[in-house]
């Protein structure tokens, strides 16, 4: 029977390692990451740790520079679909789930510091949580963020995924949901698969349309923010809204 692993930030007991583990390897990892933390490890060493709360009794330094090169960036792993990471050879589905896992968790934290927050004073706050949520996605996702009368933010919704256009999107469709959820601003937020975040004539022509679409119903858009793998645009940082 296989010894459960422990580990024990605070108190820094590495505790007990499967039998597998015959030479520390994973040990020496896990001592090196709780004392040094992120920086203490290469990439792929970080996913060789977390997989060995996965798999016990093998080596899998393997599996976790198969899993970089097949998706290029610990990002790409992290919001690769669970079907697609547990298709890399010497993976189960139990890994894959652990992968996505992460990448869940690392949503929700950033998800909870958006909540609640100012947009107007603290703009970073919604583009951090936009770049963990949308950036690695392949297809364009349009993403509404709903701000109360407090100028908080009270939630969102994906509104649409595909080609963001003023033709398909429409605006009394944001401008429902807006409503629904008893706020009066909104944020749009879309991402662009190809990492280039400057905007479409698409892009300028739906902040036109929802702008206008909102102004009679005293809903203020406050800004549109379009997010690419390294970096974002703000219309309204650009004076473009």
């Amino acid at each position: 029977m296989a010894i459960v692993e422990k580990v024990d930030l605070k108190a820094g007991n590495i505790g007990e390692l499967p039998p597998s583990d015959r030479n520390g390897h994973r040990r020496r990892l896990r001592e090196r990451f709780c004392e040094g933390g992120i920086k203490a490890l290469a990439d792929y060493e970080l996913i060789e740790l977390l997989l060995t709360y996965s798999i016990l009794r093998r080596d899998v330094k393997m599996q976790a520079k198969s899993l970089l090169r097949k998706f290029s960036s610990v990002s790409g792993l992290l919001s690769a679909h669970p079907n697609d990471i547990a298709s890399v050879k010497g993976l189960n589905k139990e890994s894959a789930a652990l992968i996505s896992l992460v990448h869940a968790i690392h949503i929700k934290y950033f998800e909870e510091k958006m909540i609640g927050s100012n947009p107007l004073s603290a703009p970073e706050e919604v583009v951090n949580f936009s770049k963990v949520y949308l950036a690695e996605k392949s297809d364009e996702n349009l993403m509404a963020v709903f701000v109360n009368s407090k100028n908080r933010v009270a939630g969102y919704e994906i509104i649409s995924e595909g080609t963001v256009d003023a033709a398909v999107v429409y605006p009394r469709k944001i401008i429902r949901k807006t409503l629904d959820s008893n706020a009066n601003g909104i944020i749009l937020v879309h991402n662009h698969p190809s990492g280039d975040p400057s905007p479409s004539s698409d892009d300028i022509s739906l902040t036109k349309a929802v702008k206008n679409a909102a102004a009679p119903m005293d809903i203020r858009l406050l800004d549109h923010i379009i997010i690419g793998k390294n970096g974002y645009l703000s219309f309204l940082e650009k004076g473009i809204l």
